[in-house]
């Protein structure tokens, strides 16, 4: 059974701008629906779904969706237009945007418990919009927040979402514990509303103040810094009067006639059995594409082709091997740009000459003919300079193809970036005899042990219980 009592729940609520500062609408698809919203509002949910992306299991995101919606239901909430969205982040997270726009990464969701625990990080968000905090946070604050996020989202680097994830007091500073207090009230009144266990707040801050425990022991075991939680509760929870406060009043509302608990036992369990945990198990899954980790880049090729990579080179072979594409390696010449790089290899007369412009990347590409033989030649920087070369015995036929790998090639999204492995997440009885450590013992993940407790709410000790449902890593 779950240690209640180890664990308490607050949320990072990032704010990329305020309500007002928006000009113009834009319509977007968020949950299968359209749904219309401020332009600058768009720009940044588009940014999340492109470079995060959404999680691909229906069922667990209908499921998302129908708490939160009963959640607005049940509280008589009718605006603004809600929408959830399940964002395929290994990232322990849950925030929201000016006009409702709601955001759970699947991350959080492995280390929670209940459906109660799940409609509390919803309620808490629906609480941070239906109090307007966007709009009374002052501009001046969110304005510097924004590039941090942005560019997390736009170039997945550790380094800048260190400033700017769940543990960073830059994201949450400008909100304050008042604003977070309100937002817990209002969450806890919407629970309590629906008929789900006001209490279930407590346990889900406490899921976040766990992970700040973890991340503090390993930041001195290293010798690094390390970040500082939400910043709101500097004592445990359950120890705070004021959060107490909240809670006991949500819990002593007079509204009529209670509802009934909504929850159906094991739901939670069955929603998430077999989610990936850790690294996106679709961050590198579109077929007829290539990609490459260290030197951060990708392309498309024709159905059919083949990529073998060696330390030299990589080459690109279609499904007969009459047609190659090959892809060399050199240092940026800064006194020399593509087109010059371009000519200065070619051999014989260079033709149909053609400056190319693709994801942020500068480069050049033409036809080089020598001897009756025509080839396709491209240059493109992109930390070094990487060198095309297609050789076909007929290159007007070939072409398309060799256009398609040099026009595709890019850098990785952050989404697509694999910073780590992908596993799934299963429920099992805990065995006679076992421990952490033994259930540990076959997860080929660092830190096994702590990973394992810190996902079932006994971080960083005690053991469960024979027969107990415990959450393991595969």
């Amino acid at each position: 059974m779950r240690r209640l009592s180890t664990h308490t729940f607050g949320f990072c609520f990032i704010a990329l701008f305020v309500m007002g500062c928006a000009s113009g609408s834009s319509t977007v698809t968020v949950g299968g629906k359209s749904v219309e919203m401020p332009t600058e509002v768009a720009e940044e949910h588009q940014k999340l779904i492109d470079n995060i992306g959404l999680y691909d299991d229906p069922e667990l995101d209908a499921y998302v969706r129908r708490v939160g919606e009963r959640l607005l239901e049940q509280s008589g909430v009718t605006s603004p237009e809600f929408t959830f969205t399940l964002l395929d982040s290994p990232d322990i997270n849950a925030f929201a945007m000016p006009g409702g726009f709601i955001y759970v990464n699947r991350g959080l969701l492995a280390y929670l418990d209940t459906e109660a625990e799940l409609a509390g990080v919803l309620a808490h968000e629906i609480g941070h919009i239906t109090e307007r905090h966007h709009s009374r946070r002052k501009t001046a604050q969110v304005t510097s927040k924004v590039a941090s996020v942005s560019a997390y989202i736009l170039t997945g680097s550790g380094d800048v979402y260190d400033a700017a994830n769940m543990y960073g007091a830059e994201i949450i500073s400008g909100f304050g514990r008042d604003m977070e207090l309100e937002a817990d009230s209002a969450g806890a009144e919407y629970l309590h509303q629906t008929g789900y266990d006001v209490d279930s707040m407590l346990s889900v801050i406490g899921v976040l103040k766990d992970q700040e425990q973890y991340r503090r022991v390993q930041a001195k075991a290293s010798g690094k810094p390390s970040g500082t939680y939400h910043g709101l509760y500097a004592s445990h929870p359950r120890n705070d009067l004021r959060l107490q406060t909240v809670i006991k009043a949500a819990n002593e509302l007079d509204i009529g006639e209670m509802p009934d608990n909504p929850e159906m036992p094991g739901e939670y369990r069955r929603q998430t059995e077999g989610m990936v945990y850790g690294a996106s198990a679709a961050a590198q899954s579109e077929p007829d594409r290539f990609y490459h980790n260290k030197l951060n880049f990708t392309f498309a090729h024709p159905p059919g082709w083949t990529v073998r990579q060696s330390s030299r080179e990589i080459v690109a072979t279609s499904a007969d091997g009459s047609e190659t594409l090959t892809i060399g390696l050199a240092r940026i010449d800064p006194d020399r740009d593509t087109e010059a790089s371009l000519i200065a290899n070619a051999q014989g007369d260079v033709t149909d000459f053609e400056i190319l412009e693709q994801y942020g990347l500068a480069g050049s590409t033409a036809v080089a003919s020598s001897g009756g033989q025509s080839v396709r030649l491209a240059v493109i920087d992109h930390s070094y300079r990487f060198l095309f070369e297609g050789e076909a015995p007929d290159l007007s036929a070939a072409d398309a193809g060799f256009r398609t790998i040099i026009d595709s090639f890019r850098p990785l999204t952050a989404k697509e970036k694999v910073t780590g492995t992908s596993y799934t997440l299963h429920y099992i009885q805990v065995p006679r005899g076992a421990t952490f450590a033994s259930l540990a013992s076959s997860v080929k993940l660092p830190d096994a042990e702590n990973q394992l407790r810190l996902i079932n709410g006994y971080y960083p000790s005690g053991e469960p219980r024979t027969g107990d449902w415990v959450k393991v890593i595969r």
